[in-house]
C-alpha cells in the first residue's frame, strides 16, 4: 500500500484519510493544526501498534515527539508548540532566530550548513576572498516545508517518505529525501535521508541531527554512554566539567550549556552508537549512527531550570557544529558533484526496562573496550 497525504504537484493534501494495515496493528493520519504559531503546521501521526509519532512535513521532516508504553519521548521546550517557519526569523538575534522554532525530539541542521552564525568566508588559492556571506544558526533545512510526503506499507514494514527542497536562485540547488520507517509492534525507528545535488556546479552539504530529549531519560544523576576515540570540551566553560562530562545535573537554574565534541568508534559494519539512560537504568534511549557519513557526535548538555527547558541533545554529524568557514577549513565538509547523492543513516531505539537498558549498556560498553578512547582537558585545536 501506497498513499500520498501531500503531493503538491497533483494538488493533494489530505488530512481525511486514517490509513490502517495489518488487520489494524498500524495506522497513519495528518491534521493541520490552527491557531498561534502553530497555524498551518502539518503533522503526521504514525502508530506502529506501540510506538507512536508525530512528525512534522512542514519543518523539513522533523519528530515532534513520540509516545512509547505510556511514556513521552520527548523534552519540555519553552516553546511549546510546533511553530510555523512563517514565524521564525532566522536572522533575529544576531542570527539565532531559529531557537524561537526549536522542541522537536529530532530536528535536522543543515544541509548546506548547521554550524552557529557568522560569516562564512570563502577564499581562492591565492587568499583572497571569493565570497563572504553571514550563514545564521544550525542551516534552513527544520523550516522548510516538505512538497510530497507519502505513507507505505511492506510486510511489517511501514514508512513515511518526505521530499524537501532547499533551493535557491544563485544559492544552490539540494533536495532531501527522508524515509522513516519502522516495524509493527517495535520499539525502534530508522531515518534515512539522501541528499542529492540538483544543481549544475559542486554543492557543499552538512547535516547534525539534534535528538533532544527530557524526562524520564533525563533527571540527576543521567549518564550518557558513547563509543569514541577521543572527547574534548567545546570551550573554556565545557572544559570546566570535563571530569563529569557524561555526567548530568537536576534541573539548575542559571546553568550555562557545556558541549563535549567527541569522534566516534565505530563496529566492523561503520556503525557507532550512543545512549542516555536514567540513574536507575529504568529508561534509556539510544541512538545509532553510520559513521561513514557521520564519523562526528555532539553532546549538549542544558540542564538549566525546567521552565527554561532542560534537555540532553545526542548529537550525531557529518562535521562539528563550528562556522562553516571552519569545518571547510579542516577539510569536514561534505563536497557533492553536480548529480552526486550522500545518504545519512540513524536509528533510535527505546527502552523501558532494567533488561533492556542493560543490554544497550553492555553493547556500547564492548564497543568503546574496543577501541581505546583519549579524553582532553582543554578544547582540541582544529576542532574549534
Amino acid at each position: 500500500m501506497l498513499h500520498d497525504l501531500i503531493n503538491v504537484d497533483k494538488g493533494i493534501h489530505d488530512t481525511t484519510a486514517k490509513l490502517v494495515g495489518q488487520g489494524g496493528a498500524w495506522n497513519a493520519s495528518m491534521r493541520r493544526l490552527s491557531g498561534g504559531l502553530s497555524d498551518g503546521v502539518d503533522v503526521v501521526t504514525l502508530d506502529n501498534g506501540r510506538l507512536s509519532l508525530e512528525i512534522l512535513p512542514t519543518r523539513g521532516m522533523g519528530i515532534w515527539r513520540g509516545m512509547i508504553d505510556g511514556v513521552p519521548v520527548k523534552w519540555d521546550s519553552p516553546v511549546e508548540r510546533p511553530v510555523h517557519p512563517t514565524f521564525v526569523d532566522q536572522m533575529r538575534r544576531g542570527g539565532i532566530g531559529w531557537l524561537d522554532g526549536f522542541n522537536e525530539l529530532i530536528c535536522r541542521c543543515g544541509l548546506g550548513w548547521h554550524g552557529a552564525p557568522g560569516n562564512d568566508i570563502i577564499r581562492d588559492g591565492d587568499g583572497k576572498i571569493v565570497s563572504e556571506q553571514f550563514l545564521p544558526l544550525h542551516g534552513r533545512i527544520a523550516n522548510l516545508a516538505a512538497h510530497h510526503v507519502s505513507v507505505e506499507e511492506r510486510g511489517d514494514v511501514v514508512s513515511v517518505k518526505g521530499i524537501v527542497d532547499e533551493a535557491s536562485l544563485f544559492g544552490g540547488r539540494l533536495r532531501l529525501e527522508s524515509t522513516l520507517t519502522t516495524k509493527i509492534h517495535s520499539n525502534v525507528f530508522e531515518i534515512t535521508d539522501e541528499v542529492s545535488n540538483l544543481g549544475g556546479q559542486p554543492a557543499e552539504v552538512e547535516m547534525l541531527y539534534h535528538c533532544n530529549l527530557g524526562r524520564p531519560f533525563l533527571g540527576e544523576g543521567s549518564e550518557f554512554h558513547t563509543a569514541a576515540t577521543e572527547v574534548a570540551p567545546r570551550n573554556d566553560r565545557a572544559a570546566e566539567g570535563i571530569n563529569m562530562w557524561n555526567l548530568f545535573e537536576g534541573p539548575t537554574a542559571g546553568y550555562a550549556e557545556q558541549v563535549y565534541f567527541t569522534k566516534a568508534a565505530a563496529d566492523s559494519a561503520g556503525w557507532s552508537m550512543a545512549v542516555l539512560a536514567d540513574a536507575e537504568s529504568e529508561h534509556a534511549v539510544c541512538v545509532r549512527f553510520d559513521t561513514t557519513t557521520m564519523p562526528y557526535f555532539v553532546l549538549w548538555k542544558n540542564t538549566q531550570a525546567e521552565a527554561d527547558g532542560y534537555v540532553a541533545g545526542l548529537e550525531p554529524g557529518s562535521s562539528f557544529p563550528n562556522l562553516r568557514t571552519v569545518e571547510r577549513r579542516e577539510g569536514r565538509v561534505i563536497s557533492l558533484a553536480a548529480g552526486e547523492t550522500v545518504t545519512f543513516r540513524l536509528n533510535m531505539e527505546v527502552a523501558g526496562n532494567r533488561r533492556d537498558v542493560r543490554r544497550l549498556l553492555d553493547e556500547v560498553t564492548a564497543l568503546q573496550v574496543a577501541n581505546p578512547r583519549t579524553v582532553h582537558s582543554t578544547p582540541k585545536s582544529r576542532w574549534v
